[in-house]
């Protein structure tokens, strides 16, 4: 089965993509990754993608879209991938497309994550990392410390990342709605998409999924089950 997962920032695609291609027994594509592989081997995508990276850039089209065409191509995809974080714009929606038409391949289905602003801002904007180790992540409502502004952990400060700020949340969700949601318009007038809640628990969501492509099931409360 060869999946994308998208859905705007604080929706849960990272922790729903690695459930769901386990679940499948797929590979889980992040772009994120990708990249993290490509300057440790040092190639040239990796080198192009770092020299952006570091200045805070955005990774041009062409290089994010090379680095996903050289991964497709390896053998352990032809049983089926999940791609998260790409593509992030129509541009590479539509790259995507030639690539997988080049191979004879297309995309099963797209799960569109849906979520309210309100709760992306309050899950975002509520983190609290530790200046130690910034592994150590805590939730002012969620998973707070037990003392506050403490990391119980080993015992540094916490603290509100710039990116995790409300004004910043708010900025990265206009551009996730200018730039990203036109994908899944893209890929809904081909009739792959289907929309789901990413509102309550991890599995709740995760069963949402499965039910959205075909590998769930719905009881007779109307609650998925897999």
């Amino acid at each position: 089965m060869r999946l994308l997962l998208i859905g705007p920032p604080g929706a849960g695609k990272g922790t729903q993509a690695v459930r769901l291609a386990a679940r499948l027994s797929v590979q889980h594509l992040s772009t994120g990754d990708l990249f993290r592989e490509h300057i440790d081997r040092d190639t040239e995508l990796g080198r192009n993608a770092h020299t952006h990276m570091r200045a805070g850039l955005l990774v041009p089209d062409a290089v994010t879209i090379g680095v996903i065409q050289e991964r497709l191509a390896r053998p352990d995809t032809e049983r089926g991938f999940l791609l998260d974080g790409f593509p992030r714009n129509l541009a590479q929606a539509e790259a995507l497309d030639g690539i997988l038409a080049d191979a004879e391949s297309r995309l099963d289905a797209v799960v569109d994550l849906e979520i309210p602003d309100a709760e992306v801002v309050r899950r975002i904007a509520g983190r609290r990392v530790c200046r130690r180790d910034n592994a150590h992540i805590f939730h002012v409502e969620y998973s707070p410390p037990e003392v506050a502004g403490v990391c119980e952990v080993c015992g540094g400060p916490l603290y509100q990342r710039d990116d995790d700020r409300e004004a910043t949340v708010r900025k990265r969700l206009e551009v996730y709605r200018g730039l990203t949601a036109p994908v899944v318009g893209h890929y809904r007038a081909k009739g792959l998409v289907t929309t789901i809640s990413a509102l309550g628990h991890v599995q709740e969501v995760l069963d949402r999924a499965l039910v959205a492509i075909g590998r769930g099931q719905v009881d007779a409360s109307g609650a998925s089950s897999c």
